[in-house]
């Protein structure tokens, strides 16, 4: 049987990190948005081997635990102990990865639903599973249950599925440019200097939007994140600048990649797609993934 999930992609806008010993307390306040693109992911099971195996691939390319520990970690424990037989699990991505896209926790997410589909299970106790190996292995805090929830999220309390709470804001019309340029390492931002930065102005932008919970003002307190922070600066704070000149609302970084996003109006891609193009800057338009993922079985 072929089972496949689609998991959007999804950026943050503005965070703040929380810590805690049990995985599924640790996670992130913020805000963001879901992407129309993403990961999709296939598993293909089939029973009969001696053994139990099984196998992961990115993009056609079969990778070893090294280099995909959280979603192997997360077949391991929801495909049953006395399976024989082999897993093959196929993870294709929209956006690069480490570029600040929710790759990690997609193709976790997306692993644990076509798994629980296949073996039996539960939404939440799939979610969960991704997002406890996320947390465990520094893939990230708060994508999972982002992803989960769709749409235009607000992460109001911090935690995993089941634990946090997400709230989502209404909007209309709005598509989501986003120029990737480089990657950014979760891992290196969460351990340096600037996470007590990061959870002072989160925190703040956090409450301002509660207050005003509108897209436009997300946009506009993910800028102040942004620069405030320290984390858009130099060349990318310099394009940002440029963006802004075309586009009613504030473009701001890519939590956490290197690379900007905007939301545009109908009447602004266009432009945006001139500036970029004229820039030579690699970018994708692309449309708001509401609702939480997909998965069911694949008929080709």
């Amino acid at each position: 049987m072929l089972v496949r999930a689609f998991v959007p992609a999804h950026i943050t806008a503005f965070f703040v990190p929380a810590f805690h010993d049990d995985p599924l307390k640790a996670g992130s306040l913020g805000a963001g948005v879901n992407l129309d693109k993403g990961v999709n992911v296939f598993a293909s099971v089939e029973e009969g081997s001696l053994e139990r195996h099984v196998h992961i691939a990115f993009n056609g390319e079969p990778v070893g635990k090294k280099r995909a520990v959280i979603s192997y970690s997360v077949a391991d424990e929801l495909v049953p102990e006395d399976f024989r037989g082999d897993v093959e699990i196929w993870q294709y991505f929209d956006f690069p990865n480490g570029y600040g896209f929710g790759n990690s926790a997609g193709g976790a997410l997306g692993t644990a639903l076509t798994l629980s589909y296949t073996f039996g299970g539960t939404w939440l106790r799939a979610a969960q599973t991704a997002h406890r190996y996320e947390v465990l292995n520094r893939g990230g805090l708060g994508d999972v249950i982002a992803q989960l929830a769709g749409g235009m999220e607000v992460r109001v309390k911090a935690g995993g599925p089941g634990v946090g709470v997400v709230d989502n804001l209404f909007f209309e019309g709005y598509k989501v440019l986003v120029v990737p340029l480089g990657r950014l390492s979760t891992r290196e931002v969460l351990d340096g200097d600037v996470v007590r930065t990061i959870e002072r102005e989160g925190r703040k932008a956090l409450e301002k939007l509660l207050m005003e919970p509108r897209p436009e003002r997300m946009m506009s307190l993910a800028r102040g994140f942004a620069e405030r922070t320290g984390l858009l600066s130099g060349e990318l704070l310099e394009l940002a600048g440029e963006l802004d000149r075309v586009l009613r609302n504030p473009s701001s970084m890519i939590m956490l990649g290197r690379g900007l996003f905007a939301l545009l109006r109908e009447d602004e891609v266009e432009k945006a797609i001139s500036l970029v193009s004229d820039l030579n800057l690699p970018y994708d338009v692309t449309g708001i993934h509401e609702g939480r993922p997909v998965v069911g079985r694949w008929v080709g």
